[in-house]
């Protein structure tokens, strides 16, 4: 497999070069412009290191997200051929949450040529959430950058949905309407945690998930210059490092001795910690907040978490347990009721436990999954959870899922931002951080894909 990068007629290409085969695409991925030429080759795809985004060598289709729009392919026609036409019956669907899964899917749905009446319903248009921690906080993105687009013919409503009757799939919305459908996808995300603080909803409090949350907290910054989160998880700390972007003065409070310590393990978690404080970050740890007057800051920002939304769902029979279940096809109990996204609960195929995971490339795919089997695909959801977390410079990249894992092994060196973490219960690996090593991330997610737990091990060994 040889690669070049070249320009043609004043773009850059990528040249990929496979025994008689030659494949010329654009160089860049179409979702953050990471260096295509620095990914993996896997049968006819190529994958972006930076977020795992997969296009079609010979069409430039961007299959798999985090990338939704096509490659440029040089010397084919300027857009990917439609799918093959859907299979089913259904000639319409109705679309719960305008996040990522409900964006993905209808991108989706057009994609594989469904013509029917795709209706949206959210309370906000589709942005890029991930922005809304990093790079739109922290003033390097504009807010132009943050919608996310949807086909032209889908009907979006920012209405809330207020009930289901999953036998007739018929939606009941706050205006008192009620609208039926073929087919629904359940895409309602999750809402922050709010926690028992005293004080907690007072107008300079803020929690951060959606477009407004982050204007609030941008204007805030703007005014005050101290603020204070509460919470040391992946958003408390994401949040913590683009205020000091913005030159604020940050104290991090939260009940753990170290940040991130459950999910990534303690040394990565002191790592995180020394690389926040270097940038001027106050730690305030194993220390817990009862009332907001305790607080000595301009704003603060709660970072607790979120908790899935499933209250309609209960209510309309479907089966909930930490989650909408569903089955592999991403089908709820319910027959023609799908969910995807934060809400959830879904058989990892590499671990082989249900889970629920709250990210975005997931919730990405996975409303791509679904809406291939609205259209009659009937492929169980096989792509591994893949998320991406950035502090300062450091962009930490996890695939897998190894919650409750039971042993961290670091390979290489943290402070040299070189090094990949294996998470294993008991012998076997079930996730793989990395920092530093953006190849050998996207070799562990194809070894994920292919259940092939030696292969995983081989790579591992590869990073010390």
């Amino acid at each position: 497999m040889q690669f070049e990068v070249t320009e043609i007629d004043g773009e850059k290409a990528l040249i990929i070069r496979r025994g008689d085969e030659t494949f010329t695409i654009g160089a860049t991925c179409t979702h953050y412009g990471g260096p295509l030429e620095e990914g993996i080759v896997v049968g006819d795809t190529i994958r972006c290191p930076w977020h795992h985004a997969c296009f079609d060598l010979r069409t430039g289709e961007a299959v798999r997200a985090p990338a939704l729009a096509p490659l440029k392919v040089f010397g084919a026609p300027a857009s990917p051929p439609a799918g093959p036409p859907p299979s089913s019956a259904a000639k319409s669907v109705a679309i719960i949450g305008a996040g990522a899964a409900g964006t993905a899917a209808a991108d989706m749905l057009r994609r594989r040529g469904f013509a029917g009446t795709i209706a949206m319903f959210g309370t906000e248009p589709p942005v890029d959430r991930p922005n809304l921690s990093k790079e739109y906080l922290a003033g390097h993105a504009p807010e132009e950058w943050l919608p996310l687009p949807l086909p032209a013919d889908v009907e979006l409503q920012t209405r809330r949905v207020t009930a289901l009757d999953a036998k007739t799939k018929t939606l009941t919305l706050d205006d008192g309407a009620t609208r039926a459908f073929d087919a629904i996808l359940i895409a309602t995300g999750a809402d922050p945690i709010r926690l028992p603080i005293a004080g907690a909803d007072k107008p300079h409090v803020h929690v951060l998930r959606t477009l407004a949350d982050s204007r609030a907290i941008i204007a805030r910054a703007e005014k005050g210059r101290r603020a204070c989160i509460i919470g040391a998880g992946f958003i408390g700390l994401e949040v913590a490092a683009s205020l000091r972007a913005r030159e604020v003065d940050v104290e991090v409070i939260a009940p753990e001795a170290i940040p991130l310590a459950r999910i990534m393990g303690d040394e990565v978690g002191r790592f995180v910690q020394r690389l926040h404080e270097a940038h001027g970050v106050r730690f305030r740890l194993g220390a817990t907040i009862k009332s907001i007057d305790e607080i000595d800051a301009d704003f603060v920002v709660i970072g607790a978490g979120v908790r899935p939304n499933t209250q309609f769902a209960e209510t309309a029979g479907l089966k909930v347990d930490n989650g909408i279940v569903v089955d592999e096809m991403l089908e709820t109990s319910a027959p023609g009721i799908y969910a995807a996204g934060d809400v959830a609960r879904f058989l990892d195929r590499f671990s082989g436990r249900a889970i629920r995971v709250e990210h975005w490339a997931v919730a990405e795919t996975q409303g791509q999954t679904a809406a291939r089997n609205i259209l009659g695909a009937r492929a169980p959801h096989a792509v591994p959870p893949f998320f991406w977390s950035v502090h300062y410079e450091v962009t930490i990249n996890y695939v897998g899922n190894a919650a409750g894992w039971e042993r961290a092994e670091v390979h290489g060196s943290l402070d040299e931002r070189r090094a990949l973490v294996a998470y294993r219960i008991g012998e076997r690996i079930a996730a793989v951080a990395t920092i530093g090593m953006d190849r050998l991330s996207l070799e562990a997610e194809v070894a994920m894909e292919k259940n092939d737990h030696e292969e995983l091990e081989r790579i591992v060994a590869t990073s010390s």
